[in-house]
């Protein structure tokens, strides 16, 4: 491996790993605020670049778009919590149905399966030949997002949100409408994803409509990596999502590694899914087979 060019690659593996961070925060939303698997961001994220990438290219303003990309993301969320709530759906059904869906809507939205929006040509808020100062932004909008969901997580209807993934059966019981909070949590969710999808979209100058494929994937790995690497620092909202970056910047430092190694690009998703399941198992392993250990020799003291 050629250490020069493998720390020339950093930069741009920092700031990629940013996005799929901040695509992670929505992961986080979902899996741990929630406790739903949802599957509509391998769908969602694409919808964000597409609709990012088109609004671009025809001349609106980049801010324009991916506030535009924020609510078309938030639309796909809504559509799979009405899947879910109103007819009845298994959650991890419900995404399935969405991302299916999301593939030819993406498709009619771009019109062709690959949409190019080079940095030369359009002013645009993060860029490849820029990783340096894409970092600095990417680092201005985390903290912008992180601020302002610690603030929301701290209301009341914020609350209720993570009051309805702790205990759904006590929520209901105290009043709160879960079916709501669940749609609430699944369009913040996808709105934030689709938003990473656009700075996606931009960071590597195209949007792809097989951009979204194992999304899902990367999401869970910088969000179990994230935790394991706060968890013994603070157990604060703010810092366990700063948390859930530094994971995707990880997973990106990790995946580039493995890239310079020559391994087999073939595999990288097989490896990518291995990480994820090891670090999903560790806390049942731990607890399992270290645990009884410890139960066992203080028995025998006894």
């Amino acid at each position: 491996m050629d250490i020069l060019n493998w720390l020339g690659a950093l930069p741009g593996a920092c700031a990629q790993g940013m996005i799929w961070g901040i695509m992670a925060i929505g992961v986080y939303i979902t899996y741990r605020i929630l406790d739903i698997a949802d599957l509509t961001v391998d769908g969602s994220i694409c919808t964000g670049a597409a609709t990012c990438a088109m609004l671009v290219t025809n001349g609106v303003n980049v801010w324009v778009a991916m506030l535009a990309a924020i609510l078309v993301g938030m639309i796909t969320g809504l559509v799979t919590g009405l899947f879910h709530t109103y007819l009845g759906i298994p959650a991890i059904l419900a995404g399935i149905l969405t991302q299916l869906m999301l593939w030819s809507v993406n498709l009619k939205i771009m019109g062709k399966a690959n949409v190019a929006i080079p940095v030369r040509k359009y002013e645009l808020i993060v860029a490849q030949m820029k990783s340096v100062q894409s970092i600095l932004v990417l680092l201005a909008i985390i903290a912008a997002l992180i601020a302002l969901l610690y603030w929301f997580f701290g209301t009341e209807l914020g609350m209720s949100l993570r009051s309805t993934g702790n205990n759904l059966s006590m929520s209901r019981a105290q009043g709160i409408n879960t079916d709501f909070t669940k749609i609430l949590g699944l369009v913040i969710s996808n709105g934030i994803v689709a938003f990473a999808g656009a700075l996606l979209a931009q960071y590597q100058g195209f949007s792809d409509i097989n951009m979204g494929r194992g999304s899902i994937v990367v999401g869970l790995a910088a969000v179990i990596i994230g935790e394991v690497v706060v968890s013994a620092i603070s157990k604060n909202f703010a810092v366990r999502l700063a948390g859930v970056v530094i994971g995707g910047v990880i997973y990106y430092f990790v995946y580039q590694t493995v890239i310079f190694l020559g391994i087999d690009a073939d595999l990288l998703k097989m490896l990518s899914a291995l990480v994820v399941a090891v670090f999903l198992g560790f806390p049942y392993i731990k607890k399992t087979h270290f645990s009884k250990k410890t139960v066992k020799g203080a028995a025998k003291n006894a």
